[in-house]
C-alpha cells in the first residue's frame, strides 16, 4: 500500500475514531494513577486533527507535521507536547517511497523525539513501554513488508502496554504515587497502542 497522503489521513482518522471510542476507558485508567484527562484532552485534540482539510498539503510529511503542531497547541498535560513530538519527528522522518523500511524510520523518529521529549525509558511506567517494543518489532519484521511489519508492532505495542501493569511509575504524574502505582495500566502505554492498532488497520 502507498504510503501516501490519502493514507496518512487514513491513519490519523482511524486513531482519532479509536481514541472516541476509548474516551471513558482512558479517562478512567487515568483517574487510577494520573489527572482523570488523558482521554478526554486526546479526544479533544484529535477532533481539532479531523478539521484539517487533508487536500491543502504537499505530502504526507507536510500534513503528519501540522497534525504534530495541531496537538501541541489543543492537548493539555504531558500528552500534548508528546503525541506533538511524535507526529512532528513522525512527519519530517516520512518516506518519499513509502517502503516498509522507510516507515519504520520514521516511526523510530516519532520514538526518539517522545524520549528526548519525556527523558523516558522503557521501565518507567509511560507510553515508552509501549511503544519501543513496537518499534523494534516492527523493524524485525520490515522484511516481511508493511503490513506484517505493522501486525508485529501492533502486537508488541500491546504486550508493552500490558508489561506496565506491575511497574513502579518514576516519570509522569503517576510517580508521585510511588509504589501505589503498580497494579494500573498506564494510560499513555494504553492510547499509544491505539495509534498502532490504527497504523495496522490502515496502512498494512
Amino acid at each position: 500500500m502507498a504510503l501516501d497522503l490519502a493514507a496518512a489521513a487514513r491513519w490519523t482518522a482511524r486513531f482519532a475514531a479509536l481514541i472516541e471510542e476509548n474516551k471513558q476507558y482512558l479517562i478512567d485508567l487515568d483517574a487510577q494513577i494520573g489527572d482523570a484527562d488523558h482521554g478526554a484532552n486526546l479526544d479533544r485534540g484529535m477532533k481539532k486533527v479531523m478539521e484539517l482539510d487533508v487536500t491543502g498539503f504537499a505530502s504526507p510529511g507536510d500534513y503528519l507535521k501540522k497534525v504534530g503542531m495541531t496537538l501541541v497547541s489543543t492537548v493539555g498535560g504531558a500528552s500534548g507536547p508528546l503525541y506533538g513530538t511524535f507526529f512532528l519527528r513522525l512527519g519530517a522522518a516520512w518516506p518519499e517511497e513509502g517502503d516498509a523500511a522507510g516507515l519504520g524510520a520514521a516511526l523510530r523518529a516519532g520514538l526518539e523525539g517522545i524520549q528526548a521529549r519525556g527523558k523516558a525509558v522503557v521501565g518507567d511506567k509511560t507510553m515508552v513501554d509501549a511503544l519501543a517494543p513496537a518499534v523494534d518489532a516492527y523493524d524485525a519484521a520490515a522484511g516481511s513488508g508493511t503490513g506484517p511489519a505493522l501486525a508485529a508492532a501492533a502486537a508488541a505495542c500491546a504486550a508493552g502496554r500490558d508489561a506496565t501493569i506491575p511497574l513502579v511509575a518514576r516519570k509522569g504524574r503517576a510517580s508521585y504515587l510511588g509504589e501505589r502505582s503498580a497494579g494500573h495500566q498506564d494510560p499513555g502505554a494504553t492510547s499509544v497502542t491505539l495509534l498502532l492498532d490504527a497504523a495496522a488497520e490502515t496502512l498494512g
